[in-house]
């Protein structure tokens, strides 16, 4: 099946790679609403994995409820949820692709679940 990724606008520079876990036992809606021309939501089901770019001025609203009702739960700014890039033995910063990532952020997309918009 087909991920469909919402890019962050192209004249934001403060982007950052962003986790976030749903460690509850239902299901949530995740949202970014204080992004200009930008807007992301996405479902998580208990124990899913989400991975995203967001800008780090981005809060993350965490809803959950039933069928007829939308319980906002709580907002945590993106910058807290960011993944910090993974060094190389050389002291540098890598900045290639995932296959190249450290082992922590490399377990995470390995563990991740796919998110379908």
């Amino acid at each position: 099946m087909t991920q469909t990724l919402d890019p962050v606008p192209f004249d934001d520079t403060n982007i950052a790679l962003c986790c976030y876990v749903n460690s509850s036992s239902k299901i949530q809606v995740v949202r970014i609403t204080n992004i200009s021309n930008w807007y992301f939501e996405r479902v998580v089901f208990p124990g899913q994995r989400l991975m995203f770019e967001s800008s780090i001025e981005g809060q993350l609203e965490i809803h959950s409820g039933s069928m007829a009702s939308s319980i906002l739960e709580d907002t945590v700014p993106c910058n807290r949820l960011r993944i910090e890039p993974a060094e190389d033995t050389s002291g540098d910063v890598a900045t290639g692709p995932a296959s190249e990532l450290g082992n922590d952020a490399q377990s995470a997309l390995n563990a991740m679940q796919p998110v379908h918009g």
